[in-house]
């Protein structure tokens, strides 16, 4: 599995990704609740990877600020530490509460992540996992170094994942991370995520 980035790179990426955010948060349309923390903080995100990816200069400058409010906003809703462009299109984060992600990780689209779940790096290289597409990571869950996961994993609570699970549309669980079922991750992300597929 290769390391790569999917970040917005101009308006239009920054309307999709808001979008399939929206979706899968199961946010309605139209408008952001004033305590809904969390929608904020996912439209801070992804206006701070506009604004560092794509804006020259003093246009630039926003993003800072952006990401500033951005980290005021993560400590808010109990100590968000997300970095911006590790995410793909589609992130929900289920609820308030630690979420500790390395900026070195690489996650596709449509994941959703509980409290407690930390995406960390060790060893010598310093890299943190690369994630596919359509995940699920439960509570607690820790995936630590530089493991791959493949598409449409879910990984149980409290699981501790310290190697490489390139098998599709599996559940792991345990200390450390093993496979336990061939149940895919689609049953905890949102249905609107997959129209057209």
């Amino acid at each position: 599995m290769r390391r790569t980035k999917m970040p917005i790179q101009s308006k239009k990426d920054l309307k999709y990704y808001l979008e399939q955010d929206r979706i899968a948060l199961k946010r309605p349309s139209g408008f952001v609740m004033i305590k809904d923390n969390i929608w904020k903080f996912e439209i801070l995100l992804r206006k701070s990877e506009y604004y560092c990816n794509c804006m020259p200069g003093i246009l630039k400058k926003i993003g800072s600020l952006y990401k500033r409010r951005l980290y005021r906003l993560g400590a808010k809703c109990g100590g968000f530490s997300v970095p911006i462009n590790c995410f793909g299109p589609g992130l929900s984060i289920a609820h308030c509460g630690s979420i500790v992600v390395n900026d070195t990780a690489t996650i596709g689209k449509n994941c959703r992540i509980h409290e407690g779940v930390t995406i960390g790096a060790t060893g010598k290289n310093g890299q943190a996992a690369i994630i596919g597409d359509n995940c699920f990571l439960a509570t607690g869950a820790k995936v630590i170094g530089d493991v791959h996961l493949g598409n449409d994993i879910a990984v149980g609570a409290n699981a501790v994942v310290t190697k490489s699970f390139l098998e599709d549309g599996i559940t792991v669980g345990g200390v450390p991370a093993k496979k336990i079922s061939n149940h895919t991750s689609r049953d905890f992300l949102a249905e609107g995520l997959f129209n057209g597929e």
